[in-house]
């Protein structure tokens, strides 16, 4: 995001919100708070007044409600603090509207007469509005510093591939991951293959306790009748076989057709997903922390399935980060997957650079204006 789009301006909008705050806030202090809500209450009930009694107590209608209405309007008036401010705004309106008659007019040029009045009920108005201006601006601001972070975050991340170099033998992590990668998913197919389904279920089970190496969990009904029934001693892809036969050929290899359509036909894309995948590592690779755990728990999990050699290549894994350069490799790895012309480019003729100064300047100021406007 560049700074073009205006986004770039919310430290000096923030700045002038709370400055409006503050003349806001210094124009209610002047006149006293207390008396602007006393002038509010009153020019409140004046105005619902004339609103209510327009339609009724104007021309010849009705003389109750024309008696009604002055009477309340004369109270209201007299009740008033003598240094209320905007005082006589409501006197002038009250002896406009003592006439013997009253007409649409009249109630309009109340209203003028209370002009007055309604300015001072505006600077209420005006302080609640530059709050929640203000508010607003905080709110923008914050959202743009999230906004900055990631994006200085993804520049620098840029800037750091721009500085790999391209011609280090990323092989040496390549070959031993996707050695490993071919080995777990011929093994996990082997396995799933020839195993029964009970069998694979327990393997999946017992993975739940490796959050880096987990297989997505059985369904409970069907791991409840693969741990029950004898059809669960079948492989799975023979299970998904027998899910398609018709109900008669199916009672020739289970006792309950009905219970291994349900279980087994509700979840055929849990079964039919249910591949090597969450033990696959990817490429480019995790970050050498991160390999060095999950590998162990790759090891813990593969172990109860695959063969020796496919273990020992999940081990290769867990000790690769020191057998090679490998944070140098995995940033060599990352560059070449992720860098395109265009991106090499702009770090090439500077751009990255001079985008990284800018939104790490415009960080900095809008911290500055939260430091500043802080209440």
């Amino acid at each position: 995001m560049s700074g073009n789009d205006g986004s770039a301006d919310v430290a000096s909008r923030l700045r002038a919100a709370s400055e409006d705050l503050a003349d806001a806030r210094a124009a209610v202090e002047a006149r006293g708070e207390a008396r602007l809500e006393a002038v509010r209450a009153a020019y409140r009930e004046a105005t619902d007044l004339l609103d209510r009694y327009e339609g009724r107590a104007t021309g010849t209608g009705d003389f109750a409600a024309f008696v009604e209405f002055q009477e309340s309007f004369v109270e209201l008036t007299e009740g008033l603090d003598d240094d209320l401010p905007a005082r006589d705004a409501f006197k002038a309106a009250n002896d406009l509207l003592d006439q013997r008659r009253l007409g649409e007019d009249d109630f309009d040029r109340a209203r003028e007469e209370l002009g007055p009045a309604a300015d001072l009920v505006d600077l209420l108005a005006d302080r609640e509005a530059a709050r929640e201006a203000f508010e607003a601006a905080r709110r923008d601001a914050r959202r743009r510093l999230r906004d900055l972070d990631a994006r200085i975050d993804s520049l620098e991340r840029l800037q750091r591939l721009g500085e790999a170099d391209l011609d280090a033998p990323v092989d040496r992590l390549r070959e031993p991951i996707e050695a490993y990668d071919e080995a777990v998913r011929e093994a996990w197919a082997a396995f799933r293959r020839d195993a029964s389904a009970r069998e694979v279920f327990r393997v999946v089970a017992a993975s739940r306790a490796y959050p880096l190496a987990a297989f997505p969990e059985v369904p409970p009904d069907l791991r409840e009748y693969v741990e029950s029934r004898p059809a669960g001693e079948e492989p799975i892809p023979t299970l998904l076989e027998y899910a398609d036969y018709s109900t008669s050929k199916l009672s020739h290899y289970v006792d309950d057709p009905a219970a291994l359509r349900t279980r087994v036909g509700t979840h055929r894309t849990y079964l039919e997903r249910l591949d090597a995948d969450p033990l696959v590592v990817s490429w480019p690779p995790p970050d050498a922390e991160t390999l060095r755990y999950r590998a162990s728990e790759l090891v813990s999990v593969v172990a109860r399935f695959a063969d020796e050699g496919t273990v020992a290549a999940a081990r290769r894994l867990r000790d690769l980060p020191d057998d090679v350069a490998y944070d140098r490799l995995r940033e060599t790895a990352l560059a070449r997957d992720e860098l395109d012309e265009a991106e090499r480019e702009r770090l090439e003729r500077g751009a990255v650079e001079a985008e990284l100064t800018a939104a790490r300047d415009e960080r900095e100021r809008i911290e500055a204006a939260l430091t500043a406007t802080a209440e």
